[in-house]
């Protein structure tokens, strides 16, 4: 007989007990390690090589930007499983089983020879670390808050965009003068072994009502402090999300996102030249990017748990069709800031509604295999972005005609992420 996810039986865990403060907090800090772990496989470290695979391994910069583009597609395809392997497995298990492939894998990048191999080090790179370790590390913090899960995956999206942009790309930078590239890959790979594996095996756990805790770190209804402070959930499956045409409205906004601005982020540095403007600047328009994309995140996670979500995801949209619109002309070095300021507070405000949005929506019983899929709809897309833009420049000579058509996608999912109801069993 099959066992209802919601009312499985009781787990008992010795740290839960022993924690001096509610569990809660605990996986809200260990999931954002997760997030920060994830570094190693997104595309702000990995640019950081691009130069290193062209000069040491005689690529172009055409061949790398393709088997990336391929390599992220194809590790995408797996993501659907290993999402329904979470809900089966649990999050303790899965978070170990991905943080030892994605630590092998790192140190796998560091053997590459050719571009058959640098291929399937992406493919693996991309699935494990971009993906997988982003999708337990989410699921474990949605699954102990409900009512406050805007708040604190704010805060969380604040640390990780702070500690993962703002570290992980400057340690590389410093790792390769010193012990060259491959030694990074090394250093890389020992610190996902060393710290995410032990703290995953060690402090991730399942939902707290497996252990007769409540969500929301237990604090209760201010109002009525007799009643325990818990919405009613409903609790989709995956074949009755993709049902419904909230999923698919939520999907393809967030997929916009996952396209365009890895794009527009893959080919900044062009983009800026097209425009007169410098690599120095495009490079330094990260700081402006970054620190917003951080700042938002908080009090962007704070409104998600106060106002209809679809009104976050329609005012992210809506700045990235200005944000790509704005990219067409940018002739001055404040445009620039201002360019960069506006980028950040739309990937902060999507970062975090693509976070709580499925949980919200969905509920938490199956959202493993939810995010799985969703997240492979989002890495293909951001696979797509860089060949949208490249292949758009080489055939017009400039970014600015597929710059406009693209803009058009955002927009349009504005007017019907506004007209979109929430989905009701």
């Amino acid at each position: 007989m099959k066992v209802d996810k919601l009312t499985e039986p009781d787990l008992s865990s010795r740290i839960i007990n022993k924690s001096p403060v509610h569990y809660g907090w605990v996986i809200l800090v260990v999931g954002t390690i997760g997030l920060i772990m994830s570094s190693p496989g997104q595309t702000y470290s990995f640019s950081i090589f691009i130069e290193q695979f062209i000069n040491d391994l005689g690529m172009s910069r055409s061949l790398v930007s393709t088997l990336y583009a391929a390599g992220t597609v194809i590790g995408s395809l797996a993501l659907p499983f290993i999402g329904r392997a979470i809900d089966r497995r649990g999050n303790r298990m899965m978070v170990v089983l991905i943080s030892l492939g994605f630590g092998l894998v790192c140190i796998g990048m560091g053997m590459v020879q050719n571009a058959w191999m640098l291929l399937l080090g992406i493919i693996f790179m991309r699935m494990l670390g971009q993906s997988s370790t982003v999708i337990v590390s989410l699921n474990v913090i949605n699954q102990w808050w409900v009512r406050r899960r805007g708040f604190v995956l704010g805060i969380s999206t604040f640390a990780s965009a702070i500690l993962g942009p703002g570290l992980f790309p400057n340690l590389i930078n410093w790792l390769i003068p010193q012990i060259g590239w491959r030694g990074a890959y090394f250093v890389l790979g020992a610190m996902v072994l060393g710290i995410m594996l032990p703290i995953g095996y060690l402090f991730f756990r399942e939902r707290p009502e497996r252990y007769r805790l409540l969500p929301d770190a237990g604090l209760v209804n201010l109002i009525d402090p007799k009643q325990p402070d818990i919405p009613a959930e409903q609790n989709w499956t995956r074949a009755e999300a993709i049902r419904t045409a909230a999923f698919w409205l939520i999907t393809l906004s967030i997929a916009s996102s996952a396209m365009l601005n890895t794009g527009l982020t893959f080919h900044i540095v062009s983009i800026f030249a097209d425009n007169g403007l410098s690599a120095n600047l495009a490079a330094a328009i990260f700081v402006p990017m970054s620190l917003t994309t951080a700042l938002v995140s908080i009090p962007g996670g704070w409104l998600t748990d106060r106002i209809n979500i679809k009104y976050m995801l329609a005012f992210g949209l809506l700045l990235q069709a200005i944000t790509i619109l704005v990219s067409t002309s940018i002739g001055s070095s404040f445009l620039a800031i201002a360019y960069g300021i506006v980028f950040g507070i739309s990937s902060g405000t999507m970062r975090v509604v693509s976070s709580v949005v499925y949980a919200n929506y969905f509920g938490r019983a199956h959202l493993g295999a939810i995010s799985g899929l969703t997240s492979t709809i989002a890495s293909f897309a951001s696979g797509l972005g860089p060949l949208i833009y490249g292949v758009g420049r080489d055939m017009a000579g400039s970014y600015w005609p597929a710059l406009l058509i693209s803009a058009l996608y955002p927009a349009t999912m504005v007017v019907l992420v506004l007209l979109m109801k929430r989905p009701q069993k």
